[in-house]
């Protein structure tokens, strides 16, 4: 991999075997990966990335203004991602903690002086029950359409990966994050690391298997990490 500077945008340049050109840019920070056929002039390269400096400025901004994650009061009135959608926060006092969704709300149900960390902890952990209750049904599914086997799955914060296969023990780890974005990228997700089981890389016979068994991949793939030019 190298790295180029245009106009102060850092790309990373890598050569493939490949017959076109592919731009991309990244969540969370706007990160830009360009891949070229092996054979492609430096020219033609820095050519095709002058002409598209707007565009990359664009889209790096799109992360700075959408993708850098607020700090949460945990108050009522502040607004809440749940498998996509938007929600209010409702905060009721209870001696009796709970979650629910409402409506449009996201009710948290707590003692009255409870803590943020405590709040933020509470929230945590009902996200991660909820992609508990989703996640079993999408793994069954692709288990019977891809021959294979999950021996184990289990979610945890990752700040780099969505996901993760560990091949030889057949599990998967899913990034507690995705329980904020839209089901589709959940799926996503879980068909990708499981193609795993099937081809160990991100060559074209992975591409094949994705291709295969979830065809949309390319366009959510996009809308989870970032805008592909």
């Amino acid at each position: 991999m190298k790295k180029l500077i245009i106009d102060d945008i850092e790309v990373e340049l890598t050569r493939k075997k490949i017959k076109n050109i592919n731009l991309s840019v990244h969540a969370p920070n706007g990160r830009i990966t360009l891949s070229v056929p092996n054979n492609l002039s430096e020219e033609k390269i820095h050519s095709f990335l002058f002409d598209r400096i707007s565009w990359m400025k664009k889209q790096q901004q799109k992360f700075v203004s959408t993708e850098i994650p607020e700090e949460k009061e945990y108050i009522t009135g502040e607004k809440h991602l749940f498998f996509g959608q938007e929600y209010t926060l409702q905060i009721i006092v209870s001696n009796r903690t709970k979650i629910e969704i409402a409506d449009n709300h996201i009710n948290l149900y707590i003692p009255q002086n409870t803590s943020i960390d405590k709040k933020e902890s509470l929230m945590s952990e009902w996200y991660r029950s909820e992609l508990k209750k989703a996640i079993p049904n999408y793994i069954e599914k692709y288990e019977r359409l891809m021959k294979v086997k999950v021996e184990d799955w289990g979610i945890r914060k990752m700040k780099s990966r969505w996901g993760t296969c560990n091949i030889i023990d057949k599990r998967i780890w899913i990034n507690l994050e995705l329980s904020k974005k839209s089901r589709d990228c959940l799926e996503y997700i879980i068909v990708h690391e499981m193609a795993h089981l099937l081809e160990r890389g991100h060559g074209t016979k992975f591409k094949e298997v994705m291709d295969t068994y979830y065809p949309n991949w390319k366009y959510v793939k996009a809308k989870l990490n970032g805008m592909t030019y």
